[in-house]
């Protein structure tokens, strides 16, 4: 199964989970995976209908899935990605 490594600012919302093993074919469904999971993830990756929120970048490897196939990228279940989200400050 994939593996969803979940970044610091959001481990709370995962009972400080580090990192989690999910089933899934393609990267939403690994996502689905973990907000089911922990639902207190869902606010903070998804907005209202269900997008994924612009500051969150998901990567597979070294590859943000948004210049892949999006959400619908397929998965191994050797494959890790990784949750960053863009931070912002002045």
């Amino acid at each position: 199964m994939p593996t969803l490594k979940i970044p610091t600012p959001l481990r709370p919302y995962a009972e400080n989970q580090s990192a989690l093993t999910l089933p899934g074919e393609i990267v939403e469904e690994v996502l689905e995976g973990a907000v089911e999971t922990y639902p207190l993830l869902k606010k903070h990756l998804f907005n209202d209908e269900g997008k994924l929120r612009p500051y969150v970048n998901v990567f597979l490897g070294e590859d943000n899935v948004n210049q892949l196939e999006g959400l619908k990228t397929p998965l191994s279940a050797e494959d890790t990605l990784l949750i960053i989200p863009s931070i912002a400050g002045g």
